[in-house]
């Protein structure tokens, strides 16, 4: 079955959707495990952290060979990792560095899937806005993580921690099946010659460092790793948060946590779209700084609700999730649309291991700073926990307001026609 360009990204929607049904799993069972293998809050926020290891391990290989090769076959290679991923982490995980090495093979095959889908439109996208494709596809990210946190969260409470994962294993492998019979290969293959893959190609330090050279471009990568660093870290703490809360309180929402988190996820996909509408017409840099600071002052009030009602702390997390995904799509549009074209998949690599690279230290800085201020049921360890992860985004603002990245090409906010 063929699809004209623009019908490619229903489908690949529906794949990431499916793809990343493993993401939020640890998330949903992290206070179970922490307590059944007596972990402290520093190591529990490594295990989340051993996900984002593995794709920052795999993801610069995976983004050249899209380059070199259709992006559809690095995509098969990675659904299947990612479920082999998630079966590890449900059948044999049985202490701190046995889920570790399962959550890095889970996220080597997000590292296979996420990227890569994006190249796969792209390389099929021949003509039309393609920065508004690109802006569904990142928002989708939410979609895909809110099913996690639903599913999972289901799962858990009727059949335990284990089946989480093994029956979450399906999703990444429907991604699989999603593309293998229904995005066709290109007409043309990328290479035709003998594949030969050195060092220098799964990290192209000199594609990098042209990237670098333009500020334009890097100033969307830095962007996006203080962006991915708040993120991650706020969903792997968030459903322990939510636990914290309702200790304090004494009251019970008419949601568990991992519904409420994952009901929360879906408000960043409008807002991740919207927001890049916004971009358009203010400017992708003023538009990104903006986002950051009013992100941070909505975690930071989230983080001092605990004790409050429970409306006041689910409406400070709705704020919260949306400022932090409204510049979500706008910085990959950016990225995408302001490097080079021969050097275009190097740059969506430096991009996507950069932002996970700050998706690595983000649980496990949260998690650290639990530890040293008190413990996750101290009210004033999560106010720093919290503060620890959004000074970054506001450290971004002020150093590219000084470098005068914000007032650099607002007339690149229009779509490319």
């Amino acid at each position: 079955m063929r699809f004209r360009s623009a019908g490619y990204t229903p489908l690949m929607l529906m794949a990431q959707t499916f793809a990343l049904l493993g993401f939020a799993c640890y998330a949903v069972v992290l206070t179970a495990l922490q307590d059944e293998w007596r972990l402290s809050n520093l190591q529990s926020g490594l295990i989340a952290s051993a996900f984002f290891f593995g794709y920052m391990l795999v993801v610069p290989l995976a983004t050249v060979l899209t380059d070199r090769l259709d992006a559809r076959r690095v995509y098969l290679v990675g659904g299947v990792s990612a479920s082999c991923g998630l079966l590890g982490m449900g059948l044999f995980a049985h202490n701190f560095f046995s889920a570790a090495l399962f959550m890095a093979l889970n996220g080597a095959g997000l590292a296979g899937t996420y990227m890569p889908g994006l190249k796969i439109l792209s390389d099929r996208m021949k003509s039309g806005e393609l920065t508004r494709h690109i802006a569904f596809y990142t928002a989708f990210f939410g979609i895909g993580t809110g099913f996690s946190y639903l599913c999972s969260g289901w799962i858990l409470h009727a059949l335990g921690w284990r089946y989480v994962f093994t029956l979450i294993a399906i999703g990444p492998f429907a991604a699989f099946l999603l593309v293998l019979f229904f995005i066709p290969p290109l007409d043309h293959d990328k290479w035709t010659g003998p594949l030969k893959i050195y060092l220098r190609d799964i990290f192209p330090v000199a594609k990098w460092r042209l990237v670098l050279q333009d500020k334009n471009a890097s100033g969307f990568i830095f962007g996006y790793t203080a962006h991915t660093l708040e993120l991650f870290a706020s969903r792997s703490w968030l459903v322990a948060f939510f636990g914290f809360c309702a200790v304090i309180s004494g009251e019970s929402f008419f949601f568990t946590a991992t519904t409420l988190a994952g009901v929360i996820n879906f408000f960043g996909v409008p807002s991740s779209i919207l927001g890049n509408e916004i971009a358009l017409r203010v400017g992708r840099q003023k538009w990104v700084c903006f986002v950051m600071l009013m992100s941070a002052v909505m975690g930071i009030a989230l983080a001092f609700s605990t004790g409050h009602s429970w409306w006041l702390i689910v409406a400070l997390a709705i704020g919260h999730a949306i400022f932090i995904m409204a510049d979500s799509a706008t910085l990959t549009a950016g990225l995408v649309i302001s490097s080079q074209e021969n050097i275009k998949g190097a740059a969506m690599g430096l991009h996507s291991l950069m932002g996970f690279g700050g998706g690595l230290l983000g649980p496990a800085i949260f998690g650290f700073v639990l530890d040293l201020t008190g413990s996750r049921l101290s009210q004033s360890s999560w106010i720093w926990a919290y503060a620890a992860i959004v000074m970054w985004g506001v450290l971004f603002v002020l150093y590219e307001r000084r470098s005068g990245w914000v007032e650099k090409n607002q007339d690149d906010g229009r779509d490319l026609e």
